[in-house]
């Protein structure tokens, strides 16, 4: 996939999340001033009371300017299934992507138009930069949207 076309994909994704949707589920967790440690694994558990519709899953990064890197690799595992998952968030140029001024918030569609079949959703992440302890990301979130 060339730097266009992640770009656009980035780009999608906050179109995506720009438009008025019914949010189901949101929660943020913070990660420690010294960074994200390669060993910490961020558990999101999601009750779910609709298990008809089909929702989407997004994941928000909050980062600073401190965040060495123009890309970002996490692990997700929601049920069995890892999935390793890289995105941008800066451009080629180096100018970040998403938004806010200090805290840069860059949202991620993970899953689309998943039905949730169980009363829990449990959504694992993982940092998969190969840094002992990752510096720069303030918060990890996960939205669930219809």
């Amino acid at each position: 996939m060339t730097v266009k076309s992640r770009i656009i994909v980035v780009l999608s994704s906050l179109l995506l999340v720009a438009c008025s949707r019914s949010t189901m589920y949101t929660n943020y967790q913070t990660i420690p001033l010294e960074g994200w440690s390669m060993d910490s694994v961020l558990r999101f558990e999601v009750p779910v009371t609709d298990t008809v519709n089909a929702y989407d899953v997004l994941l928000h990064i909050r980062h600073t300017d401190a965040y060495p890197y123009q890309n970002m690799w996490l692990f997700a595992n929601d049920g069995g299934k890892t999935d390793t998952i890289e995105f941008y968030l800066a451009d080629d140029r180096g100018r970040w992507l998403g938004n806010g001024q200090a805290i840069k918030d860059m949202p991620v569609l993970y899953r689309e138009n998943v039905v949730l079949k169980d009363s829990l959703y449990i959504l694992t992440l993982e940092e998969g930069m190969r840094d002992i302890v990752l510096r720069g990301i303030s918060e990890i979130g996960v939205e669930i949207v219809r």
